[in-house]
């Protein structure tokens, strides 16, 4: 089995470019579903079909060691794909272990990170900040220094943020990318820009005051220290329980 009979290409595509983490770990996820989908079909009383099923769990292993190079998942970027001749069931329940302790640190990881980085969309957040949205869009509406392609493009920004009002958590950099957006909109928007302003304001107090709200509820630190993802044994010459931690973003920011 190569690449795409474990991921169509609009699913590639659709993978998160902003963390790694994320993307490994839905590729993966994609990958095993398509793997046992694969096996399933395949007649394991026949001679023929256990070299097809062999065929079919060395791809796997094949294609998830590569993601982890691109992605630069430790320990699995560093393993090396065993030679068909050298691969057995053994193996792949080995990798599969192994593979299994790791994602189960990440999804979990992947979980907290998220809410850190997002907060609760209750039914009062959402109407408040629709309403910001309503006037915005009048305001785009009403600018006359912004082209029509212009205009589109920031009324599709607007419609793509209320789209995130939808889902149960509303993320942090979602409302970051809406307000450097709009008020790095080439031409302003003329005599209605201190609106916008004021209004994308609004938008980040009534954010930033429920976020404020949720983590000292939940007793959440402002800036958790990075998990680190440990190997499942210690004595592993190939996991050799490398200490993986997220990168500190702050190291990132020039400022």
């Amino acid at each position: 089995m190569i690449i795409f009979d474990f991921i169509t290409q609009e699913e590639i595509e659709d993978l998160p470019d902003d963390d790694p983490h994320v993307a490994f770990t839905t590729f993966v996820r994609i990958a095993q579903r398509r793997l046992g989908e694969r096996t399933a079909e395949i007649d394991t009383n026949r001679e023929e079909g256990w070299v097809q099923l062999e065929e079919a769990r060395h791809g796997f292993m094949n294609v998830i060691i590569a993601a982890a190079k691109k992605y630069e998942i430790e320990p699995f970027a560093s393993l090396s794909v065993p030679r068909l001749e050298d691969f057995d069931t053994k193996v792949h329940r080995q990798f599969k272990a192994d593979l299994d302790h790791y994602l189960t640190q990440l999804v979990l990881d992947n979980s907290s990170r998220a809410k850190r980085d997002s907060v609760l969309v209750s039914a009062e957040l959402k109407t408040t900040i629709r309403t910001y949205l309503h006037h915005l869009r009048v305001a785009i509406d009403k600018a006359e220094d912004l082209s029509e392609a212009r205009r589109n493009v920031l009324l599709g920004k607007l419609a793509e943020f209320e789209a995130e009002l939808d889902k149960k958590r509303l993320s942090l950099l979602a409302v970051t990318v809406l307000t450097i957006t709009l008020l790095s909109a080439p031409g302003g928007l003329g005599a209605t820009a201190d609106m916008a302003g004021k209004l994308l304001t609004n938008i980040l107090r009534v954010v930033g005051d429920a976020k404020l709200t949720e983590d000292e509820a939940r007793r959440l630190p402002s800036s958790a220290a990075p998990m680190a993802i440990t190997g499942p044994r210690k004595d592993d010459p190939q996991l050799d329980n490398k200490t993986v931690r997220r990168p500190d973003l702050d190291d990132e920011i020039p400022f």
